[in-house]
């Protein structure tokens, strides 16, 4: 008889053992996956910020450069979209395309030497820099967020826990450009 009240007891304490280990995993990666969307808050208001100041970039340069009205728009249709964008994966897409086309304005804006002196143009591109440094900031606390919680719910018990509570993998990273990776050609 004591044998059995024993072997109840320990098996009662195990199982109560076994489910404050799966509220605790559970918790956590609450609470990872909050810091994921916390992260991609910050990313999406200086994402924000960047389109805000597109247009007033464009019109400065449109003074000077008339003629390149394709970039003008390409510009405008990669703020469109950053715009009509809803999730972070179609956010992130938005986001290369204005780095794109914002990489294409500055090569127009050094054929235009005025330009470079207008006293506009260069508060407008310091607070654009200024804005890009901080997405890149955010961007890499982002991805360090999603990383963290994908290598959390990867591991056992979390790996469990994870799948028994709905919890899934997050896929939605900022990535290099294949572009950017090529060094540009200098020609004099």
């Amino acid at each position: 008889m004591k044998t059995g009240l024993i072997v109840a007891v320990a098996a009662g304490l195990a199982l109560v053992l076994a489910g404050c280990q799966f509220v605790g995993t559970r918790n956590q990666l609450a609470v990872s996956k909050e810091a994921i969307a916390a992260e991609w808050g910050q990313v999406d208001a200086d994402l924000q910020r960047r389109a805000d100041l597109i247009p007033n970039l464009v019109e400065t340069v449109k003074g000077y450069a008339k003629e390149e009205t394709q970039i003008f728009e390409s510009l405008a249709q990669a703020r469109a979209a950053m715009a009509g964008a809803r999730t972070p994966q179609d956010k992130i897409e938005a986001n290369s395309q204005i780095a794109g086309a914002l990489g294409r304005l500055m090569v127009v804006v050094e054929n235009y030497p005025n330009l470079k002196a207008n006293e506009n143009f260069r508060q407008l591109q310091f607070s654009l820099e200024g804005t890009e440094n901080r997405i890149l900031q955010v961007r890499r606390r982002y991805n360090e967020a999603v990383q963290n919680y994908n290598t959390q719910l990867a591991m056992f018990p979390a790996s469990l826990v994870g799948s028994l509570s709905g919890f899934q993998r997050e896929d939605a990273y900022f990535k290099t450009d294949p572009g950017a990776r090529n060094a540009p050609k200098v020609q004099f």
